[in-house]
């Protein structure tokens, strides 16, 4: 089995070590280099050669149309793109007629699950395409993650992405102004999270943000930029669909005043800096 990962990223750099640790040929390319990295190639297009899966996940649709534009002149009909950046379904689309256009196959694949998930192997990636190739890839995915799940045809697994992203960022402004509020209250951390344990809202984000709240950590297990990003591509996604969703263009302002102050390479949970400034 040989793999080329394209996007050394939070992700990418934790999923090229597990399939090297697993003894898969892998074959790494990043936009900024990083020679020193396992497997490291500077030319895109060398790295997906003889690859049988090549793993793209870059930042945004352009960056992913930049990958593409390198490596779809040399596809071969074996080779399997799987596509995990986080994209809407109208750029999924557009991408695989891409590579199908050469006769190679394109999975799509993004995934939640931050920066722990990814180490702990706990990734759950959501697939868009067909039955059989899905179950091709499953077990080269299977060696990242914890949960596969087939969500239908191409474009569904990114719309649905992209949904499970807009409540994740909902939940966690719902988190910093309620701590902020308790904070301002005289309420200690240690006070709130007792009572947040034993409440109907607790849920994975506030398990999962607590001891970074409490240590005023921001260091990036999802950073302010992606997730931005990702609130664009949903309210976007909604307009195409005739939908408006206020609390998304809520989110989207807070998420600019956050890059605005230069915290996009921040976590997203660091943006309760708005609040505390205020």
């Amino acid at each position: 089995m040989k793999a080329a990962v394209l996007g050394l990223g939070i992700i990418g750099e934790i999923w090229a070590r597990h399939l090297i640790a697993d003894g898969v040929e892998v074959k790494t390319w990043n936009r900024t280099p990083k020679e020193s990295f396992p497997g490291f190639h500077t030319c895109a297009r060398q790295t997906v050669d003889g690859a049988d899966y090549i793993i793209i996940v870059v930042a945004d649709p352009p960056a992913v149309q930049s990958v593409l534009d390198a490596i779809v002149p040399v596809l071969k009909p074996w080779q399997t793109i799987i596509q995990s950046s986080t994209i809407s379904a109208k750029w999924t689309q557009r991408f695989a007629e891409q590579v199908h256009d050469v006769g190679a196959s394109f999975l799509e694949a993004p995934f939640t699950g931050s920066k722990p998930a990814a180490e702990a192997r706990k990734t759950v990636f959501y697939l868009g395409g067909d039955h059989d190739l899905i179950e091709r890839c499953r077990p080269f995915l299977q060696k990242l993650s914890s949960v596969i799940m087939p969500i239908g045809p191409i474009g569904s697994a990114s719309a649905l992405k992209l949904s499970m992203n807009l409540q994740i960022a909902a939940m966690a402004q719902a988190l910093t102004e309620s701590i902020t509020l308790a904070r301002r209250a005289g309420i200690s951390d240690e006070t709130y999270f007792e009572a947040l344990h034993i409440n109907a809202s607790r849920s994975g984000i506030s398990d999962l943000k607590e001891p970074y709240l409490q240590k005023h950590d921001y260091q990036p297990l999802f950073s302010v930029k992606h997730m931005g990003k990702d609130l664009r591509l949903a309210n976007e996604s909604a307009q195409e669909l005739d939908l408006d969703l206020p609390q998304t263009r809520h989110l989207i302002a807070q998420y600019e005043a956050g890059l605005a102050k230069g915290w996009g390479n921040d976590d997203f949970i660091g943006l309760i800096r708005l609040l505390e400034q205020e």
